[in-house]
């Protein structure tokens, strides 16, 4: 499954909510658990998601 790439629009709680980054996406951004997500994830985070794991892109 995948690559797909994501940017971090919003954290409310314990949720984020992402955006895909590696295609044109004007639909409504993808709500995810935190605890999903790698350690240091804040508004603006690019994540590479790859079988089924989340990693910060630099």
């Amino acid at each position: 499954m995948g690559p797909y790439e994501y940017v971090v629009e919003s954290i409310q709680g314990e949720y984020a909510y992402l955006r895909r980054t590696d295609i044109y996406d004007n639909g409504e951004p993808m709500m995810i658990a935190m605890a999903l997500l790698p350690e240091g994830v804040d508004v603006g985070t690019r994540l590479h998601w790859e079988n089924l794991v989340y990693t910060i892109l630099p």
